[in-house]
């Protein structure tokens, strides 16, 4: 289960979406997970589906990789879309029990969980197409307007990669600890819920403690190198839009424009 979960890992390979300036395919994400939240219409997810579809294409990551991502949300999939399909009033169409499923439910629910795919699925993009160092150096040069009011941006754009950097970090170190403990005895897949949670315990405690010596090793290292925020620094390698940077810009902008349109529309 722990290996499924592809954020924050990068899946080197020579492609079109992977050279793109990392300003490109943060506003892109950005854009497009608006334009998902914008559409209320099955034509419009089926457009937004093929485009997503072209820019896994485009990534060369392939698709089932990227799908094994989706294995990590599948509880919160699942949840939320129990609780709109079973919550929501309207017209009965049928009942187990107390709990109803309704017209309304179903579809508002099977809109929930397009969205929550495509949404997994477009993060993934641009977590496995960016390295950490590009993706930091895009927020910090992307939201650089910011720093006319005094705006940490460096040092934000530097937490986030670094969490970024910890999340395949600590999923391997917790995958190692579960092993160890598997190979001692312990069992995490038997008895309630209770008994699972409680088996749990021992793989926290190490795990915290490994988590708080890699931060502490982290920022000693960061300071023995007079590690003194972003003031100041040069880039090794600076940040350049070429023509297919703007050329996405247009496509990005474009499928946004089509997206708030389809709301005055019509659409089935």
């Amino acid at each position: 289960m722990l290996r499924e979960i592809t954020l924050g890992q990068y899946y080197p390979v020579d492609s079109f979406i992977h050279r793109l300036d990392p300003r490109v395919k943060l506003a892109g994400t950005f854009l497009f997970l608006i334009a998902l939240f914008i559409v209320n219409s099955w034509t419009a997810y089926a457009v937004l589906a093929l485009v997503l579809f072209g820019f896994i294409l485009l990534s060369k990551v392939p698709f089932s990789f990227m799908v094994r991502g989706l294995k990590s949300v599948l509880f919160l999939l699942l949840l939320s879309v129990s609780f709109n399909l079973f919550l929501t009033p309207g017209e009965e169409l049928f009942r187990i029990f107390f709990l109803k499923m309704t017209k309304e439910g179903l579809q508002i629910a099977s809109m929930m969980a397009i969205r929550l795919v495509m949404l997994v699925l477009s993060s993934s993009i641009l977590t496995l197409t960016t390295t950490p160092n590009a993706l930091t150096d895009g927020m910090e040069k992307g939201l650089g307007i910011f720093k006319v009011f005094h705006f940490p941006v460096h040092e934000i754009a530097m937490m986030m990669s670094i969490a970024l950097r910890f999340i395949p970090i600590l999923v391997e170190e917790t995958d190692k600890i579960m092993k160890a403990q598997m190979a001692r005895g312990a069992d995490f897949e038997s008895g309630s819920i209770f008994d699972r949670a409680k088996a749990m315990v021992p793989i926290l405690v190490p795990l915290f403690v490994s988590a708080f010596r890699r931060a502490y090793d982290l920022a000693m290292a960061m300071e023995a190198r007079c590690y003194q925020g972003g003031e100041g620094r040069t880039k090794m390698k600076p940040l350049h839009y070429t023509k297919a940077d703007y050329l996405s810009y247009l496509v990005l902008f474009l499928i946004l424009g089509l997206a708030i349109g389809s709301r005055f529309i019509s659409l089935p």
